[in-house]
């Protein structure tokens, strides 16, 4: 797989916020907890933190107003389409719950059993190994396997099953409009590489393309993984709250499996809180981008935030620039626990 390096790092979910976790835990426990008692006051404090960093940014951070609690809302660039790689795989695990939605959700989920071979087999899926495993996964499994693990070969599994066509369908009804998938992960790498064949790229055209340079950059109009911060927030203060399912056990599943999200530790949450989140992520010459979205919950106060990072950088990877924007992240939910306590 080493002959692979430069693929992997096109196609990781969450592969560059692994150096991460000391930078981050070390930020929060050691920031500065200033009287932040004005919303008005906080925003600019937060945003300031993220002015030395590269490239395009955007943040939205948005907290409901409750009974006797006003509204926080913070935004720098949230209308802006990024690219936010793996998470846009939250949008496939919701349109896969709500196509198996009913009381007994978990059942269903288990009973399902998805073809797990060269037809949907990809690279950076250390989870399901390719192509040392073959056979059939639970659909269960298979979601909990591209949110925990960000594993791209159950992605394309999902998207075979449920349909990339209804996925953005979800995308449209919930007016989300500058989110975008591709119909596979497999065929947005073919597209990078500019094959003639992307839309049915195969798994032996990948194996063959491995030491081949990308061509396309990975925020395009054909193929890309792509979506705003006002998308991520608007969708995950939804999405959390149940609005796209019918059934409790529903929602319920959807929580579970989100609060294995690989970018969680990327947010600093004190004793008793909950997190919910997909990130994504991409390294390769030229182009890089870092994305952590989703939502928290700190006692009766929900907490949506979206925060996204795309710079050029010449290196294959870029650690400290992804390390400045961990920081950034750690102090600025730092100051909203802090606020909203």
């Amino acid at each position: 797989m080493s002959s692979r390096r430069s693929i992997l790092k096109a196609l990781a979910g969450g592969a560059a916020a692994a150096p991460l976790v000391t930078t981050v835990w070390a930020g929060a426990q050691t920031s500065d907890s200033t009287t932040l008692g004005d919303p008005k006051s906080l925003a600019p404090k937060i945003l300031a933190l993220f002015d030395p960093l590269p490239g395009d940014k955007a943040v939205r951070i948005l907290a409901p107003a409750t009974a006797g609690k006003p509204e926080l809302s913070v935004t720098l660039n949230s209308d802006k389409q990024l690219f936010v790689g793996s998470a846009i795989k939250t949008f496939v695990l919701a349109e896969a719950l709500r196509q198996a939605d009913s009381p007994g959700v978990v059942a269903t989920l288990k009973a399902k059993q998805l073809a797990l071979d060269a037809s949907v087999w990809n690279l950076d899926s250390a989870t399901f190994n390719p192509p040392n495993l073959i056979g059939t996964v639970s659909e269960r499994t298979t979601l909990e396997a591209m949110i925990e693990h960000s594993d791209n070969t159950a992605t394309d599994m999902l998207l075979k099953l449920v349909g990339p066509d209804k996925v953005r369908d979800l995308i449209a009804t919930a007016q989300l409009k500058n989110t975008a998938i591709p119909d596979s992960l497999r065929g947005f790498f073919g597209y990078l590489l500019n094959a003639k064949n992307y839309e049915s790229f195969s798994w032996a055209d990948l194996c063959a393309a491995t030491n081949s340079p990308l061509v396309n950059a990975p925020l395009n109009k054909t193929a890309t993984l792509a979506s705003s911060a006002a998308d991520f927030v608007s969708y995950y203060s939804r999405a959390l709250q149940g609005e796209f399912f019918k059934n409790d056990a529903t929602l319920a599943e959807y929580r579970r499996i989100l609060s294995t999200g690989d970018a969680i530790w990327l947010v600093p949450l004190p004793l008793g809180g909950s997190a919910f989140c997909k990130g994504g992520s991409i390294d390769v010459p030229g182009h890089h981008a870092v994305c952590a979205p989703g939502g928290m919950l700190f006692g009766d106060r929900w907490v949506y935030f979206a925060f996204i990072l795309n710079w050029s950088a010449a290196a294959e990877t870029d650690p400290p620039t992804v390390a400045a924007f961990a920081k950034a992240i750690s102090q600025a939910m730092t100051m909203v626990r802090d606020y909203l306590s």
